[in-house]
């Protein structure tokens, strides 16, 4: 993936992090990756920029730094990094295989070399962790329904922050099923269609102004949530289907 156009401002608090990191790391920098939405050059108002540095060891005299340089991004912009060891990689992967199966589909590699060229994961790995992963979000709707929409701009601001991971949920199931989609978006608009969705094209809309501005139309948020959380569901019920058709795959 070619590296993305991002704005001149978060372009420009990325560079002063990275520049930061090969000062404070030397050596023991071996790549710098950025994945999720800022790879595709998608960034919206609720995401994060996503950064992988994988290090040769992690040293306090090496650590410390960095961190004045990380709040300075963090208090900037939405900047989420993982440190990671080279000879963690596999373990990380085969722990987090859905974050890394996204990393694989979105990645810019920024600095060193591709840390992920060769990595694989196993496809009941990752659909496991897929329906995990969903029904987690799924629990967390609800409870967050229950303790913060009598308030419509924090039910607002969930439906935003839930909408980054469906999307990423949306191509994992589509890939897993082998017909992958050019885009996270792309995906989650062709599972909405797959499902039927009543006025499935309406509700991107508001999914999309409502990411952007983190406020619904008025009166709206309430719909507008029960629409995520029954696409979430369904998501997951098709996850399940995939591990029930791995399980009778011949051994």
């Amino acid at each position: 993936m070619e590296a993305p156009q991002l704005p001149a401002q978060i372009q420009q608090v990325l560079d002063s992090f990275l520049h930061a990191a090969k000062d404070s790391f030397g050596k023991d920098l071996l790549s710098i990756v950025l994945y999720g939405s800022a790879a595709e050059g998608k960034l919206r108002a609720t995401s994060d920029v996503n950064l992988v540095l994988v290090l040769s060891s992690f040293e306090r005299s090496k650590a410390d730094p960095l961190r004045a340089p990380l709040r300075l991004a963090q208090t900037a912009f939405q900047v989420r990094p993982m440190f990671l060891l080279k000879e963690e990689i596999p373990h990380a992967a085969r722990s987090f295989a859905s974050k890394f199966a996204d990393i694989l589909r979105r990645r810019v590699i920024l600095y060193g070399e591709d840390p992920f060229a060769s990595l694989s994961i196993s496809r009941e790995i990752q659909i496991l962790e897929l329906q995990q992963q969903l029904l987690n979000q799924i629990l967390r709707l609800r409870a967050s329904y229950i303790s913060r929409s009598l308030r419509e701009e924090q039910l607002d601001l969930v439906i935003a922050q839930a909408i980054g991971p469906l999307r990423s949920s949306a191509a994992a199931l589509l890939e897993l099923r082998g017909t992958p989609a050019v885009s996270n978006q792309q995906a989650f608009e062709r599972v909405g269609s797959e499902f039927a969705l009543p006025d499935w094209p309406q509700t991107l809309a508001s999914l999309s102004a409502t990411q952007e501005s983190r406020l619904t139309a008025r009166g709206e948020g309430a719909r507008l949530f029960f629409q995520v959380l029954d696409l979430a569901q369904r998501m997951h019920s098709l996850a399940e289907a995939l591990s029930g058709e791995v399980r009778r795959e011949p051994v």
